[in-house]
Formats: structure tokens, C-alpha cells, sequence
């Protein structure tokens, strides 16, 4: 079996998917700002991208991960690393192919999405109760791209319950995954507190790199993630989108003020996206978000809420910036 191990040099700090939210655009914002502060993503894993009944054309690909166009990385460098979720080995395994061959550096295969239409359609989280389902889905993708490329896996703690835990990881491990993500709670708790850091402890017996995911909103909730998972590498999610210094922060304790994230806002509103009607409602949602890591956006998100032109958002965001009014 190929050795990844020189994907992890030193504890790694990776961008979560985030359905609706992590598109390639945060991707871009998002990896530029931690690359700025001097501490960049080791890699990021896209949004799934579902595979149903037939293998994905490449067209698909190049629609959810643009990156493919770069190298796979975003405009920072940071890689980007294609996340597949379905239920057919084989059209997974074939969709699997199609990336590589379109220059993916690497396969993400999702067991942990607990969105209900999702899982009602046999994908994602669901497929925990069945861990002979994982094991076929990670072999036969394993099998069908080249060896140098990591086919990895992220799950979460069990669907209804945590009782099949050791089958789970027996699967992933026996099915040659290259690494392991685990987002410490089933899909019945969602994402509401806490996360159960110390149920990832078991998995690190299993041989492969494991990283820890959920929960992790600051530099004291990344330690204790740490300690209590027993694996230095961590995954962050929408504590990276709330505060986007998470990574700099954990790691030399860098901050960005409120001052310094205007001008990647507006690089955000700039964008120059088709969809400029979708652009102000996916500012708005991460507006939202950064008021639970910024009073300057609470205050600014009372002003934002109601406005539906661009052109308005970008002035109200430079009004709340004292050195960009005028």
C-alpha cells in the first residue's frame, strides 16, 4: 500500500466542506486570508459532489471545483481536494476516475452529510449503519485511481448511535483509506453541542492519520480537541467561516481585526460570478455568521439585512470601516 505519510510533515490544519457554504469562492476568501496571516491550509476538501446513477461527466467536476483549471489549487495555492458522496461503488469508483484524470490530487469520500434528503436517498451519514456499504465504496475507488493518489474518508461518529464504531473503522481501514476524518458526533445530534472529542481516541488504534473535526471554534477548543482525540490533526469548519483567523489564531495567535477583513469582503462582493442576485444572498449568509465572531458585523448585519442591491451592501460595508469612509 502507497505511504501518504508526507501528507502529514506536521499536524495538519485543513478547510472543511460546508454544503451551500464553502463554494469556490469562501474557498478562495477564505484560504487567501489564512495564506495572508502566514498560516495557509494544508488543503481544503470541496462541497460534495453527488453521484447518483451514472458515473459524473466532466463537466461536473469543473462546475463545483474551478480549481481543476489550476492546478487544483486555489488562487493562494492551497490544494483542493475533490469530495465524492454516493452509494454505487462502481459509478463512485468511475466518477472517482474522471477527477484524477481531470488533475484531482486526491478523492474525499463523504459517510457523515446528515442532511435528511441525503440520507433518504441512501448517501452520506445513512450509510454508517452499514459498514460493509463503506467498505465496498472506498475499496472499489481505491482500486480504480492510481495508487500515488489518497482516496480518504470522513464520517461521523455513527448514524443513530455510536454502537458500530469499531465496525465503521474496521471498514475504513480494511478498504486501504488513506486517512480519516471523523466529525465527533452521530447524525442524530446534528450539530448541536457538545462534540465528543474523546470518541475519535479509538480510531488513532487503527493505523492511518486521523483528523478531528467539530466543534471547533477557537485556539482553547483545538487544544483540548486535540488532547482529548489523540491526533494533532484537526479539520475546522464553521469556525473558520465566523472567524477566519481560526487557523493563525491556533496556530501563533495571529487575529484579524475587523478593519483588516473588509477588503476580503469586498474582494468577495467583487467577484465576478454570473450570479450576481446569488452573490448578495451568500454574502449575506456569511455576514450572518461572522456576527457570532465580530460585533462590528452584528451591528453592520442590522443595516445589511434589508438592503438588495450590491451596490448598497458595499457601501454600508465601508461605512462600518473608518478608514475606508468618505
Amino acid at each position: 500500500m502507497t505511504d501518504f505519510s508526507h501528507f502529514f510533515p506536521h499536524p495538519v490544519r485543513l478547510l472543511a466542506p460546508m454544503e451551500g457554504l464553502t463554494d469556490p469562492l469562501m474557498r478562495k476568501i477564505l484560504t487567501q486570508i489564512a495564506f495572508d496571516l502566514g498560516r495557509p491550509y494544508d488543503w481544503a476538501v470541496s462541497e460534495f459532489i453527488r453521484v447518483t446513477h451514472y458515473p459524473l461527466p466532466a463537466h461536473a467536476f469543473l462546475k463545483s471545483v474551478p480549481e481543476l483549471l489550476t492546478d487544483g489549487k486555489t488562487t493562494s495555492g492551497t490544494p483542493v481536494h475533490i469530495q465524492l458522496l454516493g452509494n454505487n461503488p462502481q459509478t463512485m469508483a468511475e466518477s472517482a476516475l474522471v477527477a484524477v484524470e481531470l488533475g484531482a490530487k486526491a478523492i474525499d469520500l463523504n459517510f457523515g452529510c446528515p442532511a435528511k434528503t441525503v440520507n433518504n436517498h441512501k448517501g452520506g451519514s445513512v450509510l454508517l449503519d452499514e459498514p460493509e456499504i463503506l467498505y465496498a465504496i472506498i475499496s472499489a475507488v481505491r482500486k480504480a485511481v492510481p495508487a500515488h493518489i489518497p482516496v480518504s474518508a470522513k464520517i461521523r461518529l455513527g448514524y443513530t448511535d455510536t454502537s458500530k464504531m469499531s465496525e465503521i473503522g474496521q471498514a475504513v481501514k480494511q478498504a486501504n483509506a488513506s486517512w480519516l476524518t471523523i466529525h465527533a458526533r452521530t447524525k442524530i445530534d446534528g450539530y448541536k453541542p457538545p462534540a465528543y472529542w474523546e470518541k475519535i481516541e479509538p480510531f488513532t488504534h487503527l493505523g492511518l492519520p486521523i483528523i478531528a473535526n467539530g466543534e471547533i471554534w477557537n485556539a482553547d477548543h483545538a487544544k483540548r480537541c486535540t488532547e482529548q482525540s489523540a491526533t494533532p490533526h484537526l479539520m475546522l469548519g464553521r469556525g473558520a467561516v465566523t472567524r477566519p483567523d481560526l487557523i493563525a489564531n491556533i496556530h501563533h495567535g495571529a487575529t484579524l481585526d475587523w478593519q483588516g477583513l473588509v477588503p476580503y469582503q469586498l474582494d468577495f462582493l467583487n467577484d465576478d460570478t454570473d450570479n450576481q442576485g446569488g452573490l448578495v444572498g451568500r454574502y449575506k449568509q456569511w455576514l450572518g455568521m461572522l456576527t457570532k465572531g465580530y460585533i462590528e458585523a452584528d451591528e453592520l448585519w442590522q443595516d445589511i439585512k434589508r438592503l438588495k442591491t450590491k451596490g448598497d451592501i458595499i457601501h454600508a460595508l465601508m461605512q462600518s470601516c473608518p478608514s475606508l469612509r468618505h
